[in-house]
């Protein structure tokens, strides 16, 4: 299959940058969903797989798949993202902006742990100053980087403080960001937090149960949960951990496991979508594949030579072949599930860049003003990945149709990770292949990580860091607008990281349950509440 795979793709590639005008195909039309058919009734248990086991279940470093397909489903945040991309009241009834730099919490009343103690404001501002420790190592820490305090200011009231406003504050309370633990819970766990050997305690409508290391993690109804439309239907979550993805299609295909969501379509998708045990479903998603730009020296860090590449490249052959028309091609990093606001501007702009269509010509004339390369270009992959692998490829192929040199380096799956937080690790790599998301239906969300000297800005581009802090601060939804697609303008015509294709979520469940959350807030929603049988 993978073999194979390369051929067409490099087939399709060879075609699409020629000046024939051919393109590797359209891929199918996609029907995104945001739900699936609800449950008849609840079951005893319900099995589900998780991509590889969780590190922790410490929310505050808890910022992966894995991780956070667990926690949403235990830890709810003050804020939440509703499966349509929709921030509504989660465990805060109500959030006030008194001043710019003021948000004012007020929590709900009949809210209790899993242990029967009510939530109070201690447990909020504990938890959320948890971000402000160093000590801690929040990943979160994007979020949390204008917050001067975070008080009690009443019984069941919480007061932030920032040292500047700040709009992507407030919408991060529907993530994990805003998750909320035990405030006794946290100061008798210490380090031991989100561990096997002590879990979290959380308000969710499923309580943690167990921790087998290595094989399972365990979840039950919580009995008293405050949120009747989202009470738990089934009795229990039973949580896999098979990381080796034939084994895991195996496990489905056969009804040991009843569902997984995948982030990238694995090598059995089409049996998946063959079987006549289950169903794949496709969900909208604020996840895309893109080339990251690392590059300050040498021909990558030329904006032309980016902007060629990027021209010349069939992304339609991308969605077709390596994604098995499972992904759309995309022009900008953000797609439209991100315009939560002020959407006809946002499209207006998007309409305006460059399509994903391949334009060769205007390809060549940049490259003939960049000049001839005096090195190749090096692209990091990861090692045992067929759609970095294959996608890798088409990019080579097409960088060496406009005569521009292109190298892959494979880069082992255990030290890819390294490429996002060592610079040593990118040393001598111009760009990487990932998948990223933002969190919140806010394109500006995507667009910070352009700030200047921060940790994502791997080819430290500038050109947009007075933007970016201005959007921040801009509270008017229409102003904001205005001011992110410009930044967005800017980010897509240099190229900065080239977007390749939007990534929906791929769900898999068997016919014996249904009622699963197949869209992106997943993650951060109780995605598994209303699983039962059909």
């Amino acid at each position: 299959m993978p073999a194979v795979g390369l051929v067409l793709a490099l087939a399709a590639c060879s075609s699409g940058v020629q000046d024939t005008g051919e393109k590797g195909g359209a891929p199918a039309k996609l029907d995104l969903k945001t739900s699936t058919p609800a449950a008849a009734k609840g079951l005893d248990k319900v099995t589900w797989n998780l991509p590889y086991e969780p590190q922790t279940l410490d929310p505050i470093r808890s910022f992966n798949y894995a991780e956070n397909t667990a926690l949403s489903n235990m830890c709810e945040s003050l804020l939440r993202l509703t499966p349509d991309f929709e921030i509504k009241p989660g465990l805060a009834e109500k959030a006030e902006n008194p001043n710019p730099t003021t948000w004012v919490y007020t929590l709900r009343d009949d809210v209790t742990f899993w242990n029967g103690d009510k939530l109070t404001a201690e447990d909020v501002e504990a938890s959320l100053r948890r971000h402000l420790d160093p000590a801690l190592g929040t990943w979160w820490g994007d979020y949390f980087h204008t917050v001067k305090s975070v008080e009690a200011t009443g019984p069941l009231q919480v007061t932030v403080r920032l040292k500047q406003p700040d709009v992507l504050f407030n919408q991060a309370m529907a993530t994990a960001a805003g998750a909320v633990v035990q405030k006794e819970f946290l100061d008798k766990a210490g380090k031991r937090l989100g561990t096997p050997s002590r879990g979290v305690m959380c308000t969710g409508p499923f309580a943690f149960k167990s921790w087998k290391s290595g094989d399972s993690l365990t979840l039950v109804r919580h009995e008293a949960y405050w949120d009747e439309e989202l009470k738990a239907k089934s009795n229990s979550l039973d949580l896999r951990f098979i990381a080796d993805e034939t084994t895991a299609v195996n496990a489905l295909r056969s009804g040991e496991v009843d569902g997984q969501f995948f982030y990238l379509p694995p090598a059995g998708l089409g049996q998946l979508k063959k079987s006549k045990t289950g169903s794949v479903t496709l969900g909208r998603s604020l996840t895309f594949w893109a080339l990251l730009g690392s590059a300050e020296s040498g021909p990558y860090a030329d904006p032309k030579v980016r902007r060629a590449l990027s021209l010349a490249l069939d992304r339609a052959a991308i969605s077709k072949v390596v994604f098995q028309d499972t992904a759309a091609p995309q022009r900008a990093l953000t797609g439209s599930d991100y315009w939560g606001y002020a959407r006809d501007t946002y499209e207006e702009a998007h309409d305006k860049l460059p399509p994903e269509t391949p334009d060769q010509a205007e390809a060549q004339r940049l490259l003939g003003e960049a000049g001839k390369p005096d090195r190749p270009i090096v692209i990091g992959v990861q090692g045992s990945s067929a759609v970095h692998e294959q996608t890798a490829n088409l990019l080579k192929a097409t960088g060496e149709s406009l005569g521009l040199p292109v190298e892959i380096k494979v880069i082992p799956v255990e030290q890819y990770g390294n490429l996002y937080s060592d610079p040593k690790a990118r040393k001598g790599v111009d760009a990487f292949l990932s998948t990223w998301y933002g969190n919140v239906p806010d394109p500006l969300d995507v667009y910070t990580v352009f700030l200047k000297g921060g940790r994502t800005n791997f080819n430290d581009y500038r050109a947009v860091d007075a933007d970016i802090k201005q959007a921040r601060a801009e509270s008017d939804p229409a102003a904001r607008a205005k001011l992110v697609t410009g930044i967005q303008d800017k980010v897509t015509r240099d190229v900065t990281w080239m977007p390749l294709n939007n990534l929906p979520v791929i769900l898999y469940m068997n016919d014996r349950v249904t009622g699963a959350v197949p869209s992106f807030p997943y993650l951060y929603y109780p995605w598994a509440a209303g699983l039962g049988a059909k």
